[in-house]
């Protein structure tokens, strides 16, 4: 039995904790405010973000988040979006991965939906 990723979500607003395994940014546009340096991000990975069209259409609106989740998984079998998904697919399988978002809701947020996505085998 394959064991389930150890995915975690967490602003990037937050300060690092020793235990956040890999962190990668998976925001399309960078958050206002931080430092990369402060951040200690081991990768920013723009290609899993939503388009801006969908974001902007979504506007964080909780009685969007179901749609947006539909939509967004969508884009996310494009190409280059799989392509990224699969390599934080592989960072998870082998260490835990710290999604960050600058979103204030992390459980409206894309990174939710990745998350999802990468504890799910076979997706």
């Amino acid at each position: 039995m394959t064991q389930k990723p150890d995915v975690r979500l967490r602003r990037i607003y937050d300060d690092p904790a020793d235990d956040d395994g890999i962190r990668v940014l998976v925001d399309r546009r960078w958050p206002r405010g931080v430092s990369k340096a402060r951040a200690e991000l081991d990768e920013w990975c723009t290609q899993v973000a939503p388009s801006d069209a969908l974001r902007k259409w979504y506007g964080h609106d909780p009685e969007k988040f179901e749609e947006f989740g539909s939509r967004y998984r969508t884009e996310l079998r494009e190409p280059e979006q799989a392509s990224a998904l699969r390599r934080l697919r592989l960072m998870a399988s082998h260490e835990r991965l710290t999604l960050l978002t600058a979103t204030k809701h992390l459980d409206l947020s894309q990174a939710a939906v990745l998350a999802e996505l990468l504890r799910v085998s076979g997706q």
